[in-house]
């Protein structure tokens, strides 16, 4: 969780822990927050290992504890508004999405490129543990549930 594979892959995972972590962190507080971030790293890690099994890709990043955040972030403040970068074109524009939206779609990408790598071993299948980004990404929702959490959901922007 504490190697990554280059900057972009470091201010990636920082970006999104960023935006979503620190809402996460009041709910829980800081040392179950912590406790919760590296249980979902480490269930991540499995549940990549138990479905690409023969993969010579090394795993290395924190995606998988960051997508566990997701998971919670999506139950305690599905409604909080997302500010997003969207390209029309050769345009940007920026929108808010509520963050079910926005983690729903975010999930259903990590899924579709993960079912697109099963029964695929060598590093020219793409490099990106898919399923690590799936399984903390729901280990994250049953944690939150497993530790009792409760949000109040009162965040209206991120």
């Amino acid at each position: 969780m504490f190697l990554h594979g280059g900057w972009f892959h470091v201010i990636g995972n920082m970006l999104y822990l960023y935006i979503f972590g620190d809402n996460v962190e009041d709910i829980l507080g800081h040392g179950r927050y912590l406790a919760f971030y590296l249980a979902c790293g480490a269930a991540s890690f499995l549940v990549q290992i138990l479905l690409q099994a023969n993969s010579m890709v090394p795993n290395v990043g924190a995606s998988g504890a960051i997508a566990g955040v997701l998971g919670a972030y999506i139950l305690l403040f599905p409604r909080a508004r997302v500010v997003t970068l969207v390209p029309i074109f050769f345009f940007f524009t920026v929108v808010e999405i509520p963050a079910f939206i926005f983690l729903g779609i975010w999930f259903l990408i990590q899924f579709a490129s993960g079912a697109m790598t099963l029964g695929r071993t060598t590093a020219l299948s793409g490099g990106v543990a898919w399923w690590a980004h799936i399984g903390g990404f729901l280990v994250g929702m049953l944690l939150l549930k497993l530790m009792g959490a409760r949000g109040t959901g009162r965040r209206s922007v991120v």
